[in-house]
Formats: structure tokens, C-alpha cells, sequence
């Protein structure tokens, strides 16, 4: 598959935010690619700005004529320096530019970053009802690394986290 009309990936900016929100939103709203319960708000948004690029985390985003259709982002893993070479990280695309290469696109952009940064290992978190989530990362080279049961809880049901990770070579 090529790449979608008119749609280049370039460094987010605080411009982005508007069209970012909606799109984080609509994910926490109707999905549970996020197990946040509520809407962020643009203040929200900024303040999650503001920490990646102090810490020096890459935000993508599929810029199609001058608006974001999607985003990607890594960051910490977890906290401790023994996990300073690993980066956990998130896609997002508008709901009406699903399945349309825009994901594909902005993981390629976010594994070469982190390539480039020097990390050894990039994790995605991924709720282990989303198939669907799962086999595209399959296409990337991650692999299933471990199910955590019944850690999350969101619309009524717990739901297990599916571990997936890419050694970055």
C-alpha cells in the first residue's frame, strides 16, 4: 500500500493541539485504545506538549493539507534508569482515516526516530480484545510478548493489556 493522497508526517506543533485533542478524544470516548474515562481538554493537551518535548519525545503527526489526521508518540516506559534504552509508544488516526495507511505511516516514522535516538526496545500497550491493533503491529515486527489480566477497567468490563514488543535493530 502507498501512501495516502497529500499526507506527509512532520514534527507536531502546539498549533496541532485542536485537531489532536479530537482525535485522543474520540479514542477515549468510544474505544479502549485509551483507558482514560474522560475527555481531555486543550489545557490538558498542552501540559502532555509540553512534557514529551521537554523531555525530548518525538510527537508525528499525518498532516493531510495542513491538517493532523493522526498522531504518534513514544515516551518513558517506566521510570527507573535500568529502562532508559526502552520507549512504550502510541498511534492514533481520526476515525474516518482508519485503515488507510496513516497508521502505517506514522509507526515507520516513530520506529526510525527511536532508531535514531538510540533506544534498543520500543513497547506497545494494546487492549487484548483489539485484534485488530494487535496484527498491525505484527507487521512492524512486534511480537506478543505478555498479557496482564483484567488490569484495566473501562465501559462496564475489565479488560487485559497485550504486551508487544520490537527490538529496534
Amino acid at each position: 500500500m502507498g501512501n495516502p493522497k497529500n499526507v506527509i508526517i512532520r514534527t507536531a506543533n502546539i498549533t496541532d493541539l485542536p485537531q489532536i485533542l479530537e482525535i485522543v478524544n474520540h479514542a477515549i470516548l468510544h474505544t479502549t485504545s485509551n483507558y482514560l474515562y474522560e475527555a481531555q481538554t486543550l489545557n490538558d493537551q498542552a501540559k502532555w506538549f509540553e512534557d514529551k518535548k521537554s523531555k525530548g519525545f518525538p510527537i508525528f503527526v499525518a498532516d493531510q493539507n495542513g491538517i493532523a489526521i493522526g498522531f504518534g508518540t513514544y515516551g518513558t516506559f517506566r521510570e527507573k534508569i535500568g529502562y532508559q534504552f526502552t520507549v512504550e509508544h502510541s498511534v492514533y488516526v481520526a476515525p474516518d482515516q482508519i485503515e488507510k495507511g496513516i497508521g502505517r505511516m506514522l509507526m515507520l516514522a516513530l520506529i526510525e526516530s527511536a532508531k535514531e535516538e538510540g533506544y534498543h526496545t520500543m513497547i506497545g500497550g494494546i487492549d487484548a480484545e483489539n485484534t485488530g491493533s494487535i496484527e498491525f503491529h505484527k507487521k512492524f515486527g512486534f511480537e506478543e510478548t505478555g498479557v496482564i489480566k483484567e488490569v484495566g477497567f473501562k465501559f462496564g468490563k475489565w479488560l487485559d493489556l497485550q504486551f508487544m514488543q520490537l527490538l529496534l535493530k
